[in-house]
């Protein structure tokens, strides 16, 4: 074969693979799309929203595996309890008196990690097989309705506390709201507090430093923030790492994969040609629901000098890109609450490492955390981006974003 017919062949299956590469930007409805960190779903129910997950091919959910997450920080604060129970009971009454600080009463992650603690402390009660997630509001008596005492160690566990912390605009996950409540609380029934849990760092972090640091109350929470980490150098108790990094790579590189237009699996199950590869460990893809799910991992004062740095890119998934055969696309993605410590200071650092590895150029979008259209009106121009990474402020509205992509 002579050298221009072997040119004319290079240029056709270049122009091949242009063209396969970039038939899915016929249209905006085609173009890849991540849910991540809120899968669309009802927020009363918890059913999953398989209109938003199934919006078109290239379309899928990328987030941790709540359940597990859950069960992990219950184990945790139940471990806890049992190692330290001739000390826990701080005013000897035989109870082990905990308060509970919800996120967001409406958001699955939120709701899995108070059925989880619940579980794990047997102060769980069940509505139609499955355990009551709302508050308790003030329980010192034992009266409330959506708990009950359980047992650990030969002694009560007791829920005297929990509440939903959204701010007074409407914000949820709220860390102001959770310092102010601590504050209300330890007013009315302080000494009763042997452990606090919240369902995230953030809130966990302003109960601890406003109140539980001084008096040495352990604190647990869920996130693995950097504050949070080393805080437990100061007694913050415990926290859950989400593998926050593995979900930032997940979250841009399925997009990277099917823009470029190779397998689903590479450089997340497969080794791609840089070597980046997960492992079981790290994560598992659901099909069922087109979701990718990070496992999760204790963080403990055996362990916690591990997790210091929770914007540190993750080893095996650290290698960058060819940009020949990677060139750089355009990504729009949104956090839902600019203000959100998690989001701010642990995710997106991490997507920021990621893009640039994955040859992204990202155009960040941050949230006031209350109203969808906060993010909505500034996805004008949705023709100008190859890809879209959505996190929503309520799991039910994923339609509001769908229909600007119509």
């Amino acid at each position: 074969m002579n050298r221009r017919i072997r040119s004319v062949f290079g240029i056709c299956a270049a122009v091949s693979m242009l063209l396969s590469m970039r038939a899915w930007a016929d249209g905006n409805a085609d173009k890849p799309l991540v849910w991540w960190n809120r899968q669309p779903s009802n927020s009363s129910t918890g059913e999953l929203d398989m209109d938003a997950l199934t919006w078109n091919d290239q379309t899928c959910y990328v987030g941790f595996d709540a359940d597990q997450g859950a069960e992990l920080q219950g184990q945790m604060i139940a471990g806890y309890m049992e190692a330290n129970i001739d000390t826990i009971d701080r005013n000897g009454d035989g109870i082990i008196g905990y308060v509970l600080a919800i996120g967001d009463i409406g958001h699955n992650d939120s709701i899995a990690r108070t059925r989880g603690v619940r579980k794990a402390l047997g102060t769980a009660l069940a509505v139609e097989g499955e355990i009551d997630s709302s508050p308790a509001e003030i329980n010192v008596d034992g009266s409330a309705v959506v708990v009950q005492d359980g047992e650990v160690g030969g002694l009560t566990v007791r829920e005297l506390a929990s509440h939903e912390m959204k701010n007074a605009s409407g914000a949820t996950w709220d860390a102001a709201t959770a310092g102010s409540f601590i504050d209300t609380w330890t007013d009315s029934f302080g000494d009763q507090i042997d452990v606090i849990v919240s369902n995230n760092d953030g809130m966990g972090m302003a109960m601890f430093r406003a109140w539980a640091q001084e008096e040495g109350v352990p604190t647990f929470g869920y996130d693995a923030n950097s504050d949070a980490v080393a805080a437990i150098a100061d007694g913050y108790a415990g926290t859950i790492s989400q593998h926050a990094d593995v979900q930032a790579y997940l979250t841009l590189r399925v997009l990277r994969n099917a823009m470029d237009g190779v397998d689903p699996d590479t450089g997340i199950g497969t080794a791609d040609e840089a070597g980046n590869v997960l492992s079981d460990t790290d994560y598992y893809y659901d099909e069922s629901s087109h979701s990718y799910y990070a496992l999760n991992l204790a963080v403990t004062s055996d362990n916690y000098k591990d997790f210091l740095d929770s914007t540190a890119v993750y080893a095996p998934v650290a290698h960058q890109l060819d940009a020949e055969t990677s060139p750089v696309r355009q990504v729009w993605l949104d956090l839902y609450n600019a203000s959100d410590n998690f989001l701010s200071s642990t995710y997106q650092p991490l997507l920021e490492s990621y893009d640039d590895l994955l040859n992204l150029e990202v155009t960040y979008i941050g949230g006031d955390g209350q109203t969808e259209s906060n993010i909505t009106n500034r996805l004008e121009s949705p023709d100008m981006y190859d890809a879209y990474a959505i996190n929503m402020v309520r799991t039910d509205n994923a339609a509001s974003y769908t229909a600007l992509l119509q």
